[in-house]
């Protein structure tokens, strides 16, 4: 449960307040840090809301589960008339107050109470996971957003490479030095990279567009959000494998329900074998019943009586009722055991691809920036060339694209990156120590 009182700190606290986020019509102005989206959406959600409804009607669950601690109380009030010797006679009336609590029942109550309380730990920890899976689905959309806003910006400067080529070829051929070919082929570039600007803003589009639906934000609105710093998740760099799969199972909610679950099995188990024997009940109650006055010379007759006892009980037969279900409450025991060790497996391949994909990011990343740096040489040495004449308009054209698809890929590494970063958190079931240090940086 720890996990889930820490997810519960994200809930807006100060940039928001919980009560105005919820009613608000439009996003908010200025620069959005990605810490400010995730707190709308968990503030605005309709999944988060959801699973928390489920998780306070767990609670109630719980806590109706108690009353068998407490004395059950009952009050019975009636009036009627007998009718004898085909005549009605005069009105009675009764009313009586019992109550009664269980002594002891060799610790069925005690199994029954430990089971609503796994069951509950359970509810918790699918809420959590719920809590998480969407703070990491707004932080994959928020990523999509800043790279496909880079990916325009890195449009926008092919296009501005692309006019500067077809300038200088139109300049070289007034000028007598290349042929109109040239022109043209600078023409066909610079239409082929409006074009792909075109494909980039309606890409921005749709990743804000999406964006903003997990925030429950009409998606025609706008939204600024502030670029990462590339510290965000360093901590999951220092630690090995091992210590994360350690993380991940303190840590991770489908392996803590997992447990939870079986616990609840466990209890269920003990209770209805313990169902098969006897139960000690005290009981009391005083009751007063009478005749009303039928007339002025009729007597009223009234009385008061009183009752205390102790009373055991024991199932004897009930048609192998009790027989089977406890048979089936150990087979259920026996399917949440192998649950738990079938979550515990998919749980720690989940932490080891993830883990794996996090450092081949890494690697990717370096790649790309190597990439773009000699792209980028490249493209400037060879748009040089072409205006002295060393060069051709091809020459130029090709890196050109080689500079557009090193900036493209360099976008998406980093992008990714930070991705696969939050992928890792989830993975160990603590997303929220990535978020909170950025929020702080």
């Amino acid at each position: 449960m720890k996990n889930l009182l820490v997810l519960c700190a994200f809930l807006p606290i100060a940039a928001f307040a919980a009560d105005d986020c919820a009613e608000l019509k439009a996003v908010p102005d200025g620069v959005l840090s990605l810490q400010n989206v995730v707190d709308l959406g968990l503030c605005r959600n309709p999944q988060t809301a959801a699973a928390h409804a489920a998780l306070r009607a767990q609670k109630f669950n719980k806590d109706a589960a108690y009353h068998t601690y407490l004395p059950n109380v009952e009050f019975s009030a009636g009036v009627g008339k007998n009718y004898e010797n085909k005549d009605w006679k005069d009105w009675n009336y009764s009313a009586s107050l019992s109550a009664s609590y269980l002594l002891f029942d060799f610790g069925k109550r005690t199994s029954d109470m430990a089971e609503t309380l796994a069951t509950y730990r359970a509810a918790g920890f699918d809420y959590d996971e719920t809590i998480q899976n969407f703070v990491y689905s707004v932080v994959g959309a928020y990523y999509e957003l800043l790279n496909a806003d880079a990916d325009v910006k890195t449009a926008i400067s092919a296009q501005t490479v692309a006019k500067t080529a077809h300038d200088t070829a139109k300049k070289k051929f007034s000028a007598g030095s290349v042929a109109r070919a040239d022109v043209l082929k600078a023409e066909t570039t610079l239409a082929s990279r409006d074009l792909d600007l075109e494909r980039a803003k309606n890409n921005r589009e749709i990743a804000k567009g999406k964006l903003l639906t997990k925030l429950s934000f009409p998606a025609n609105q706008e939204i600024t959000i502030a670029d990462m710093g590339s510290e965000f998740g360093s901590d999951a760099e220092m630690k090995s494998i091992d210590e994360l799969i350690e993380i991940a199972q303190k840590k991770r909610p489908d392996l803590l329900r997992a447990t939870a679950n079986k616990d609840a099995a466990w209890h269920k188990r003990n209770s209805s074998f313990l169902s098969n024997l006897p139960s000690i009940k005290l009981s009391a109650g005083i009751g007063l019943g009478g005749n009303e006055l039928a007339d002025a010379y009729s007597p009223k007759s009234e009385n008061v009586d009183g009752n205390i006892s102790i009373r055991a009980s024991m199932p004897i037969f009930a048609g192998f009722a009790n027989m089977y279900g406890v048979r089936a409450a150990s087979a259920s025991y026996e399917r949440a055991k192998e649950q738990e060790r079938n979550t515990t497996n998919e749980a720690m391949m989940d932490v080891f691809t993830a883990y794996q994909n996090y450092k081949t990011a890494q690697t990717v990343l370096k790649q790309t920036e190597t990439l773009l740096k000699s792209a980028t040489e490249s493209e400037r040495v060879t748009s040089g060339m072409y205006k002295v004449g060393r060069a051709t308009m091809l020459d130029w054209q090709t890196s050109q694209s080689e500079l557009l698809t090193a900036q493209k890929q360099n976008n998406a590494a980093k992008y990714d990156l930070y991705i696969k970063r939050a992928a890792v958190a989830l993975a160990i079931g603590d997303i929220s120590v990535g978020l909170e240090k950025q929020g702080n940086e």
